[in-house]
């Protein structure tokens, strides 16, 4: 599939989250903004410095509605060490066949071996407002979020 960009509508999809419960993003459709980030690997210095990242705004999250999910190839027994470890307040999905990176089109980096770090910031209903592609820079990952987010809360 190609890669999805602003204005596309996200593929339907489920998965088991840290707690091994399936996850229908359909079901959240509708109802909040959403941020999908995708993500290499749990517990490795990046992906934990952007977890924590997103855990730490999480306030600034929820002040607009917004839910966050963090998806990556890890199990989801894997997925819930990481995220009692780093007390992280999301939900990590389990995307083990890739299927879900694959439908998104996320680019992978370091020659095609890693899975690609690429936030997604999507509107209520489904449309996909704004792609931030930065494997190196986490941070910016939950700044650029927390940016779009509000905008959605600004009048026209």
């Amino acid at each position: 599939m190609a890669k999805l960009a602003k204005g596309d509508k996200i593929p339907a999809f489920k998965l088991k989250d840290q707690n091994d419960e399936w996850v229908d993003i359909n079901e959240h459709l509708g109802q909040s903004p959403l941020v999908i980030y995708f993500y290499p690997k749990d517990d490795t210095p990046g992906c934990t410095r952007e977890a924590c990242s997103f855990r730490d705004s999480f306030e600034d999250f929820e002040a607009h509605n917004a839910k966050v999910f963090g998806i990556s190839a890890d199990s989801p027994r894997s997925h819930k060490r990481f995220a009692e470890k780093h007390r992280l307040n999301f939900t990590l999905l389990s995307d083990q066949g890739h299927k879900v990176e694959k439908q998104f089109g996320v680019p992978r980096s370091v020659l095609g071996l890693l899975p690609g770090r690429v936030t997604y910031i999507i509107d209520k209903e489904g449309i996909i407002q704004y792609v931030f592609n930065s494997q190196l820079n986490a941070d910016k990952h939950v700044r650029e979020a927390i940016r779009v987010i509000k905008s959605f809360s600004k009048s026209p």
